[in-house]
C-alpha cells in the first residue's frame, strides 16, 4: 500500500472541517499536518479538536511546511489564486474546493500556475462523488439511459453558513458561484466531459435578503450535441437542503434525491438534543438525519479517489481543468442574466468536436416509428413517419375482437 500524504489544510471553516473529517475518519493514511486560519483562536481550536501537530495563521508558513507535500484550499473564494499559486510555486500538490475561481479568468491562472509547476492538481467537486451519483453515472456509462438528451440539477437551502459567501466581491457572485458550480459538473458529468457546451440562457434575482448578490438563479446549458442542463439554484428555500437530480435519455430516466429524502424519517416533538444534518432548520417535527454525511456528500470517495490519481500518476475524475470550465459557465450565466439573452461559453476547450445526435433512421423500412403506446382497450398505437414524403400517421395493431 502506498504511504500516506502528509498535508496542509487551509481553512477551519465548514469545509475545513467535512475535509478533516473524511480524511482522518476514513481512508487513515493521509493526515492533516500543518493547519492554517486567519484567527489564531480558531487554528489553536481546530488543531486540538483534530490532532493536528501544528497551526499558524500565516498562510506562506503554511504552505511552505517542510513536512507537507499537499495542500488542501478550503477558504474564501476570493482567495484561491494566492494560495494556489503559492503551493503551486512550492512544488506542493493541489487540491482546490469549489469554485475553482470567482471568475474563469482566475481559474485559468490557477490551471496554468499548477501545470507549469508540474504538480498534481484536482478539483474537490464533493457532489459528483456521492455514492449513488457514482451508481448512476455507471448505468449511464454502461448504456442504460441510451442517449442522454436533459439533465437537471438542483441545491437549495436557507443560506450559506459564512459571512464572506454573502460579500460579492469575496465570493464572486451569489447563489449561481456557490451552489450552481456543484449542478454544472453534475451536469456535464451525466452528459459527458467530452461533450462541449456552447451556450448559456440564465436568470438571476435578488429576492429575499438585502445584500447585491443574487440570491436565486436558473440556468440552462446548451451541448454540441443538443443536449441540455438545467440547475436551479436558492438562498431561501425553507425545510433544509434540497439536492436533486433528473437525468433523462433515449431508453431511460433517473431521478436522484441526496438529502431530503434519506431513507431516515424520523419525527419527534422534544428533538434529539443538537445537529441534524447541514443546513437542518430545526431539531423537532419530522426530520431527515443522514447516516453519514461525510460519505453521503461526496467528500469520502472523492479524497479516495484523488489520492489514488496523484499516487498512480493519472488525473483524477475531477480535474482542476474541470473547475476552469466550470467558471467558464458561470461567467456566460452572469453575463447572460444581463443580457437576457443567450451567450456563448467562452473558454479554452480542450475536448474533441462532436456532431448533433438525432434518432437513427437507416433502416429499410419506408417508416420511421415515433412513439408506440398500449392504449386502456389493449390497442397497440404507432405512430410513425413517412420518410420519402415527411407525413405523420398513426397505425393500429392487435386490436381487441369483441
Amino acid at each position: 500500500m502506498a504511504e500516506g500524504h502528509k498535508l496542509t489544510m487551509l481553512g477551519t471553516g465548514l469545509i475545513g472541517m467535512f475535509y478533516t473529517m473524511a480524511l482522518h475518519r476514513h481512508r487513515g493514511i493521509d493526515r492533516v499536518q500543518v493547519v492554517y486560519s486567519r484567527t489564531e483562536e480558531r487554528a489553536r481550536t481546530f488543531a486540538e479538536e483534530w490532532d493536528i501537530p501544528r497551526w499558524t495563521t500565516d498562510l506562506k508558513t503554511a504552505i511552505e511546511d517542510e513536512e507537507t507535500d499537499g495542500v488542501v484550499i478550503g477558504l474564501p473564494n476570493d482567495l484561491h489564486l494566492e494560495a494556489a499559486t503559492l503551493a503551486a510555486q512550492a512544488g506542493k500538490a493541489v487540491l482546490c474546493t469549489k469554485p475553482l475561481g470567482r471568475t474563469a479568468d482566475e481559474a485559468q491562472q490557477i490551471l496554468n500556475a499548477v501545470e507549469k509547476a508540474g504538480v498534481f492538481g484536482g478539483y474537490l467537486e464533493d457532489l459528483v462523488y456521492p455514492p449513488k451519483t457514482l451508481k448512476a453515472l455507471e448505468s449511464v456509462k454502461n448504456g442504460a439511459l441510451g442517449r442522454v438528451l436533459w439533465v437537471r440539477s438542483r441545491e437549495t437551502h436557507p443560506g450559506p453558513h459564512s459571512d464572506w459567501f454573502w460579500d460579492i466581491d469575496k465570493a464572486g457572485g451569489g447563489a449561481i458561484v456557490d451552489m450552481g458550480c456543484h449542478c454544472i459538473e453534475i451536469i456535464r458529468n451525466f452528459i459527458g466531459k467530452g461533450i462541449r457546451p456552447v451556450e448559456a440562457m440564465c436568470w438571476s434575482d435578488t429576492l429575499v435578503h438585502p445584500v447585491e448578490a443574487e440570491d436565486h438563479g436558473i440556468g440552462l446549458i446548451k451541448f454540441e450535441n443538443g443536449s441540455m442542463g438545467q440547475f436551479e439554484v436558492g438562498w431561501a428555500f425553507r425545510g433544509g437542503m434540497d439536492l436533486r437530480d433528473e437525468v433523462a435519455g433515449t431508453e431511460g430516466t433517473i431521478w436522484l434525491n441526496h438529502w431530503l429524502r434519506t431513507g431516515f424519517d424520523m419525527f419527534t416533538a422534544v428533538g434529539q438534543g443538537g445537529y441534524v444534518a447541514e443546513k437542518a432548520e430545526g431539531d423537532t417535527g419530522w426530520l431527515f438525519p443522514v447516516g453519514d454525511e461525510v460519505a453521503e456528500l461526496g467528500y469520502s470517495d472523492m479524497f479516495v479517489d484523488m489520492f489514488n490519481a496523484w499516487d498512480e500518476g493519472r488525473e483524477p475524475m475531477e480535474t482542476l481543468y474541470d473547475g476552469y470550465v466550470v467558471n467558464a459557465i458561470i461567467d456566460a450565466c452572469y453575463r447572460s442574466a444581463k443580457t437576457k439573452q443567450w451567450e456563448p461559453i467562452e473558454m479554452e476547450w480542450r475536448g474533441g468536436e462532436v456532431d448533433r445526435e438525432t434518432a437513427s433512421t437507416e433502416t429499410d423500412a419506408p417508416f420511421v416509428t415515433l412513439k408506440t403506446e398500449r392504449m386502456p382497450d389493449g390497442r397497440l398505437k404507432r405512430i410513425v413517419k413517412d420518410k420519402e414524403t415527411g407525413e405523420i400517421s398513426e397505425r393500429i395493431e392487435n386490436a381487441i375482437k369483441n
